[in-house]
């Protein structure tokens, strides 16, 4: 096993796109609900 360098750590980019994505897409998901609850109330059953 090679054991990498300060320098070489620092190079090394994660992976933590598609978290940004999934908290995006939810953050639009709960504000079209709340839209559409304002637009639309329905009643509860």
């Amino acid at each position: 096993m090679i054991e990498l360098s300060n320098s070489e750590l620092l190079k090394i980019n994660g992976g933590f796109k598609w978290k940004i994505g999934m908290a995006l897409a939810a953050g639009i998901s709960f504000i079209i609900g709340v839209i559409d609850g304002f637009i639309r109330p329905l009643p509860c059953k």
